[in-house]
């Protein structure tokens, strides 16, 4: 992509990050760059669980989905599906005992970490 300067005048007002958007993309489409991009020319496919994902959240998880970022709240799951396979396997009372609590405190996390996700749309 080629430099450019821009000189502000009152003919050539400064352009507007949208009009700036939309000249890179004219660029790349022109060069052939975004014809090699996954899904060009194609309708967007909706992610399982996009209705149910406060409409806040719903670019953010995308972004981080796409770059391969697993949320907080997934790990939190797969925390707790750790912890209760622990549980299942757990012989020992004492032990068992504890695992109950940290499994006990972990599904309260969860449920407040959840309930202000669905009431505010941010944690």
């Amino acid at each position: 992509m080629a430099d450019c300067v821009f000189v502000q005048t009152r003919e050539h007002p400064m352009p507007t990050q949208d009009e700036e958007i939309a000249r890179h993309l004219r660029e790349a489409l022109a060069s052939g760059e975004l014809a090699g991009t996954k899904g060009f020319g194609k309708p967007l496919t909706q992610d399982a669980g996009w209705e149910a994902t406060p409409e806040a959240l719903r670019m953010p998880f995308k972004i981080l989905k796409d770059a391969g970022v697993v949320p907080a709240e997934v790990e939190l799951f797969h925390e707790r599906a750790a912890l209760t396979a622990a549980l299942d396997g757990c012989q020992s009372e004492p032990e068992r005992v504890v695992l109950r609590r940290r499994l006990s405190d972990l599904q309260q996390k969860i449920t407040l970490r959840l309930e202000s996700l669905r009431m505010n749309g941010s944690l």
